[in-house]
């Protein structure tokens, strides 16, 4: 290593940008490398997102198709092997209801709550929700609890 090939250390340096705008000297003054007039070349332009320079955009070309039911009813789904654990950890005993449910974190408060059938209970439960599959329900007085449509 000597004076004529010192060179800072690998990563040390990063900006390997060109400086325009700074004077015709530099090779980069006058316009800045933006060339003439037009949007692009003022200070402040963005254009918008999905902006094809004017040609009509892909999300407006493209048909809109589907069906969105406005009086869909969507219920948080809780399968039987959740309340399961919750007995095998101990944070019920006997009775499951929607307190249990906001305070687990299975259901918000806004929630409505539907109980699925996969897993199996092995627990005698008085589970309280707004729905029941059969199988859950089958399932559920078959360990011998209830299950409470509220």
């Amino acid at each position: 290593m000597n004076l004529s090939n010192l060179q800072p250390a690998e990563g040390s340096v990063h900006n390997q940008n060109k400086r325009v705008g700074r004077g015709e000297g530099s090779g980069k003054g006058g316009t800045a490398a933006r060339g003439h007039k037009g949007a692009k070349s003022r200070s402040g332009y963005s254009k918008k997102i999905g902006f094809e320079g004017g040609q009509m955009p892909l999300q407006r070309r493209v048909p809109k198709f589907g069906f969105k039911n406005i009086n869909r009813v969507e219920y948080q789904g809780i399968n039987l092997d959740s309340l399961q654990l919750l007995v095998e950890n101990g944070v019920v005993t006997d009775t499951v209801d929607f307190t249990v449910y906001v305070d687990t974190r299975l259901a918000t408060k806004n929630s409505l709550v539907k109980i699925l059938g996969r897993g199996e209970l092995k627990t005698k439960l008085k589970v309280s929700a707004h729905k029941f599959t059969a199988s859950a329900k089958a399932a559920i007085e078959a360990a011998g609890g209830e299950a409470v449509t509220l």
